[in-house]
């Protein structure tokens, strides 16, 4: 009898653990400087909810009082679970702030794809598929790139696994890119294009900041190891959190919600805070 109300505690504590570790959002900052820039902005980036309408995370995007929001893909997973809260919840954040949004893999598997797309641009969402924007935030200039990847269904992770996936040439969108003002923002779903796929890299180009999900930062992050697995990247992802380069500079959100995988370890859900000012 002691065994099983041992077990049974153990259980309990282990439940508690696993739910706090997918539910406790930290917030990670990131201070920038830019020649680009006249007015200081404030950015908040939001990815990989998964159809998780995440109360805490829309409280703690209102409380960093944003000027823009960006979300990198993966909204809505691709069994459209919570599909009609997830529209009210976006509206919710676009009463926050303008939201710039892009796909990711899960969104693209649905086979109502533009239909979905539609819903959510009636909800507010500017919907980037390999699209730019220019936008005016606090009197500054800000060209808006949204890379629509679609390169990961699961024959492309066969294929990655394979050695033979072949990258999509993205080069004309950054030339078009190139012609635009002010503070120049990449949204990628996938962080290892940054640098990562040899001569189609997207770090090669002329932009100030992208803005990266999909590694959920490797779901788990063991201490003396770091993240374990993200899919596109394998063991020991290297783009699973963090920043990376100075111009362009590659920022990657850990995500907030999961997709098959259940749960976290030691890598709670994250909300990034980008406040960019004028170099002096």
């Amino acid at each position: 009898m002691i065994k099983v109300i041992i077990a049974l505690i153990i259980m309990l504590l282990a439940g508690v653990f696993l739910y706090l570790e997918n539910n406790i959002i930290d917030v990670t900052k990131y201070r920038l400087k830019s020649d680009n820039i006249v007015n200081r902005i404030n950015i908040v980036h939001l990815s990989d909810l998964h159809s998780k309408p995440f109360e805490k995370a829309l409280k703690k995007t209102e409380e960093i009082n944003p000027d823009i929001i960006f979300i990198t893909g993966d909204y809505i997973n691709d069994k459209e679970k919570n599909k009609d809260k997830m529209l009210v919840f976006a509206k919710r954040l676009c009463d926050i702030a303008p939201v710039y949004y892009i796909t990711g893999n899960h969104e693209r598997r649905l086979e109502n794809f533009e239909e979905l797309m539609s819903e959510l641009k009636e909800a507010g969402f500017n919907v980037l598929l390999n699209a730019k924007a220019q936008t005016d935030i606090n009197g500054n200039s800000i060209a808006i790139l949204g890379l629509d990847e679609n390169q990961a269904d699961f024959e492309d992770y066969k294929a990655r696994r394979n050695g033979n996936f072949e990258y999509k040439d993205m080069s004309p969108y950054f030339k078009d890119l190139d012609n635009s003002i002010g503070f120049k923002i990449v949204l990628s779903h996938y962080p290892e294009n940054f640098e990562k796929i040899e001569e189609l890299n997207y770090s090669q180009y002329d932009f100030d900041l992208q803005l990266s999900g999909h590694a959920h930062g490797g779901q788990f992050i063991l201490p003396f190891f770091g993240p374990v697995f993200s899919p596109g990247q394998g063991i020991h992802p290297k783009y699973a959190r963090g920043s990376f380069g100075e111009r362009p500079m590659l920022i990657v959100s850990r995500g907030l919600g999961n997709s098959e995988f259940p749960f976290r370890l030691f890598n709670h859900p994250e909300i990034i805070s980008i406040t960019v000012s004028r170099k002096i």
